[in-house]
């Protein structure tokens, strides 16, 4: 095993002196070409290639002398220093951090970045990313080749975002670029790159954060609100108590697109965007796509609002994660069904129309619950009963040999 493993970042200025001192005792240096060129570097050291940080990490775990591994940016954010003291290698590690390359990117907008989401964008992540970038006013994208700026843009197609675009941060090639998303696919653009994703209608804040990202406590607490946090009047498939049944059974969760077909008066897609997720909300009428409108702005979330009539207004939509299917009936849940989305749920008023439902679900491969909802509202000044509402409430879910995407 190395003597010592000193990792250090950096951002494209002078190496500290506690830098310049691990790195001139060096036997072994590891880092990508840009890293293994600096005149620091010393001539007689044992040079590897920075690919795959695994593969590194066993080749300085069988060294024996003074290691040092060489990393852009902050390598203990997003970065090697993870890997490198995986059990499996058994390594004990020094950081020498710089600037990491989200700080420098958000410095180069001039823009605050304490309420920023910040991702990873590889290929097999990519489609997660741009959830988080429909969910939320701020994210920072960390970049890779084939989950770029371009692919960024051509994900987010009906969703305007502006991206700020800075490429090679810290070197002489050093470039920022301001475009909106729809125009990305259009330039090539040079890694390694950073993506600052921007826009949305932001919700309310006061200036004072207390902790990083989107402040948890925007908005009333509680999940499954009232009738009266919406307004009132809200359609038979948007009883608060449904609507809790329908979250749990979904889950939906940051990374995730959820659809919301059937949207009524937004209530469900507003506590779906509240949790993380993106979500797309679909209905055939104008006023409920400008209440669910309504009701995203004052919560203060992000959500894509398409009005159209289902199925066929879904044959373009991205793919969704989960699924609430708050009107069309079977001709819809068995054209959702064919996307293949995790999870499905769906009410009905009778027991013919959920053995229906139910029956297309499990043809489609999906394992299929049934429960009989039943709830009493009481008025507590009397205890007397002031309503009541009754739903069948159906879920399917894919078997776990269909990974999630």
């Amino acid at each position: 095993m190395a003597d010592r493993v000193t990792v250090i970042g950096w951002d494209g200025s002078p190496l500290t002196a506690a830098a310049r001192s691990a790195l001139g005792a060096a036997t072994l240096v590891a880092g990508a070409g840009h890293h293994l060129a600096l005149p620091e570097v010393p001539p007689a050291a044992e040079r590897v290639r920075l690919g795959s940080v695994a593969l590194a990490a066993r080749r300085i775990a069988a060294h024996r002398g003074t290691a040092v591994v060489l990393a852009d940016g902050d390598p203990g954010f997003f970065g090697v220093v993870r890997t490198l003291r995986a059990p499996e290698f058994g390594l004990e590690v020094e950081v020498v951090p710089a600037v990491s390359s989200v700080a420098a990117a958000f410095a180069r907008a001039g823009m605050p970045w304490d309420d920023a989401q910040v991702v990873v964008a590889h290929p097999r992540t990519l489609r997660r990313a741009v959830n988080v970038c429909r969910a939320h006013t701020k994210v920072a994208v960390l970049t890779s080749p084939g989950a770029g700026p371009a692919e960024l843009g051509l994900l987010l197609e009906g969703v305007h975002r502006t991206f700020v675009i800075c490429e090679e941060l810290g070197t002489t090639r050093e470039r920022v670029a301001v475009v909106t998303s729809d125009k990305a696919a259009d330039h090539t653009w040079r890694d390694p790159n950073v993506v600052i994703v921007i826009g949305g209608s932001p919700g309310t804040a006061d200036g004072t954060g207390w902790i990083a990202g989107r402040d948890p406590a925007t908005g009333p607490r509680g999940w499954s609100l009232p009738a009266e946090a919406y307004g009132g009047g809200l359609g038979e498939g948007e009883t608060d108590l449904l609507r809790a049944a329908q979250l749990a059974r979904l889950g939906p969760r940051p990374g995730d697109l959820v659809w919301d077909i059937g949207c009524g008066s937004g209530a469900f897609a507003t506590e779906a965007a509240r949790g993380g997720a993106a979500v797309i909300a679909v209905d055939r009428d104008l006023a409920a796509c400008a209440r669910t409108d309504a009701t995203a702005r004052r919560f203060g979330v992000q959500l894509q609002i398409i009005q159209g009539t289902a199925p066929h207004v879904l044959e373009n939509l991205p793919e969704p994660d989960v699924v609430r299917v708050g009107g069309g009936g079977a001709a819809v849940v068995s054209a959702v069904a064919d996307r293949r989305p995790q999870r499905i749920v769906a009410h009905a008023a009778t027991r013919d129309e959920a053995e229906l439902v139910g029956r297309d679900l499990t043809e489609h491969g999906f394992r299929v619950e049934c429960a009989l909802l039943q709830s009493v509202g009481l008025d507590t000044r009397a205890w007397t009963e002031t309503e009541r509402s009754v739903a069948f409430l159906l879920s399917g879910e894919l078997p776990r040999r269909e990974a999630p995407r």
